[in-house]
């Protein structure tokens, strides 16, 4: 049976806190917390009782999580943006993913890409009860989402183009643990993208930002606009 990982690797270290993986990929901080820790729910017969995480985070106490980590939940954040998810059918999915193609973890393997994603789109869609352009609509974000994933030799992820609209929209912005410590960067760079919002909001000009930071006006209003979105969103 292979592994999608099964050595210490730094792309599976603590490096996040859930509130900035939240923020990187775009999604409530307590629906991170609900996917990496679990989550209370109430039953009529047993009282409240704990859904388990979809994912093990790098550090349990306090969580913290890793690149991979990120990486996972930023392919479920991906389905998110088109149907509710549900965490007990998104896992019963993966699991049937995991077992099918002998991968432990599908979500930051070449193969999940290649392989597995129609599995899980036809599990999932059962599970959801979906209908045939449901399970297309499905299918289209999961691969426009892995697109964005950058893989090693082996087939792992190491960098990652989040996206907030369109999986088609530029890649402005990318997220690589060899650069600024895994920060989210201006594309191409090593300049992280609060660094440059925490100067705007200081009083710094676009025109000053792009001499100082070597960029063009372009990118430092696309690092702008990016850090906006995602707060918001």
């Amino acid at each position: 049976m292979s592994h999608a990982a099964t050595r210490w690797d730094p792309r599976d270290q603590p490096s996040y806190t859930l509130r900035e993986a939240a923020l990187y990929v775009a999604l409530p901080a307590s629906t991170v917390r609900s996917w990496a820790v679990g989550q209370l729910y109430p039953t009529s017969a047993e009282g409240r009782k704990l859904a388990p995480p979809l994912l093990v985070p790098a550090r349990k106490s306090p969580p913290v999580l890793s690149f991979w980590n990120l990486v996972e939940i930023y392919v479920l954040a991906s389905i998110r943006r088109q149907h509710a998810v549900s965490m007990p059918r998104v896992r019963k999915a993966l699991s049937f993913v995991e077992n099918r193609l002998h991968v432990r973890r599908p979500l930051i393997s070449e193969q999940f890409f290649t392989d597995g994603v129609d599995l899980f789109v036809e599990r999932y869609s059962k599970l959801m009860s979906a209908s045939a352009d449901g399970q297309l609509a499905v299918r289209d974000i999961l691969l426009g989402a892995l697109k964005r994933i950058d893989r090693d030799p082996r087939g792992l992820a190491n960098r990652m183009f989040p996206w907030i609209d369109s999986t088609n929209e530029p890649r402005t912005v990318e997220i690589d643990p060899a650069r600024a410590f895994g920060r989210l960067v201006v594309a191409g760079t090593g300049i992280p993208t609060e660094s440059i919002a925490e100067r705007f909001r200081a009083g710094d000009s676009i025109g000053v930002l792009a001499a100082d930071f070597g960029l063009k006006q372009e990118q430092i209003e696309s690092a702008l606009r990016w850090e906006q979105r995602a707060a918001i969103a």
